[in-house]
């Protein structure tokens, strides 16, 4: 049995994935990368801030850039396998919170060593994301009412619990106690490079760019990732577990929110429980701009990845270029904009370039 779907970068193939095996020349192969037209953005970007904004070119400031884009792409690496797939999560931001709230809470009113609290806040965030995965999966409801169910659960939830256990809308802080130094130099840490200090987020966002494109491009979960997100009647109907496919790219962008949450709460060592709302639109459109579809079926884990460093250069880049920041959001709408039409442009090129 064979059914038609798209392959791991979009185009229209016979089987689930057999597309790595066509040939292709090289300008195919080329305009079939969905992170091209994020690539064309950045570079214009970077060029116009590197004459507009006096500064912008220095070490420091493109560390600044740099770490305001992990911030992002932490999140939007997980949030583009999710759409790849066809989903989306819009309780991503505050489950950030959420993962952030947990670690601290349990730590301090259980005078744990941190780390137990940020093992309990793992098991927690994954539940979380698993729920999300299960009750799309058994109910049938689209993920847009899935997941604002779930953003308007855990919003309620990090105001209320945090107001009960601790009093007011902050948790206390945990820098005394025992493993918050370890737990920082893993989450929060700054490492230092030919004298100019990076995040250590950085790493953290390549690693996890390095992993979700190896998955993507290399395994056969990548395979199920693509097939489920072009066409999920026709991925079941030749054996791709479309259930559990889902309900783990739900889980990965639970990850994506607890390694953001540990961040957040070992920066400063106290979370404010409002945090986090509005977020989940800025992974998702890190992850449109890099190139992936809301239709699902096409994207890459290196997309999203030019999309958030898109995101810090404009968000910085304007802060160096001395402008009102009142500005950032019609820069990023703009973006958003002006990549969509090009990567669709794209798409219909490597589309037409196959038939």
């Amino acid at each position: 049995m064979t059914a038609t779907t798209t392959g791991p970068q979009g185009a229209p193939v016979g089987t689930v994935g057999d597309d790595r095996s066509l040939p292709r020349s090289p300008l195919r192969k080329l305009l079939a990368r969905p992170e091209l037209g994020s690539v064309v953005g950045a570079v214009a970007v970077f060029v116009f801030f590197a004459f507009a904004a006096d500064g912008f070119l220095r070490a420091t400031s493109l560390s600044t850039v740099l770490y305001a884009s992990s911030t992002i792409g932490i999140m939007a690496v997980p949030v583009a396998l999710l759409m790849i797939g066809g989903e989306f999560d819009l309780s991503a931001g505050v489950m950030v919170t959420s993962s952030a709230l947990i670690s601290s809470m349990f730590s301090y009113q259980m005078t744990a060593n941190v780390w137990v609290g940020v093992g309990v806040s793992l098991l927690l965030t994954l539940a979380v994301g698993a729920f999300n995965g299960f009750m799309l999966t058994r109910t049938g409801l689209p993920s847009f009412i899935i997941t604002l169910g779930t953003f308007l659960m855990l919003t309620g939830m990090n105001l209320g619990f945090t107001k009960l256990i601790d009093g007011t809308v902050s948790t206390k802080t945990i820098g005394d106690m025992e493993g918050f130094s370890s737990a920082h130099a893993v989450f929060a840490s700054t490492v230092t490079v030919g004298g100019v200090d990076f995040k250590i987020t950085i790493l953290w966002w390549l690693a996890l760019v390095a992993l979700a494109s190896w998955i993507l491009l290399r395994t056969r979960t990548g395979n199920w990732i693509f097939a489920v997100g072009g066409n999920q009647d026709a991925a079941r109907a030749v054996g791709v577990p479309v259930t559990r496919t889902k309900i783990g790219l739900y889980m990965g962008v639970a990850l994506g929110a607890w390694i953001s949450g540990q961040h957040l709460l070992f920066s400063f060592d106290a979370v404010q429980s409002g945090e986090g709302v509005g977020n989940e639109l800025i992974y998702i459109i890190a992850a449109v701009i890099g190139g992936c579809l809301i239709t699902g079926g096409y994207g890459s884990a290196v997309g999203s990845a030019v999309g958030a460093l898109l995101f810090g250069m404009t968000s910085k880049g304007i802060v160096f270029a001395e402008w009102n920041p009142d500005w950032f959001k019609f820069f990023l709408g703009a973006m958003l904009l002006l990549a969509t039409l090009l990567n669709t442009w794209v798409r219909r090129r490597a589309e037409a370039s196959t038939k």
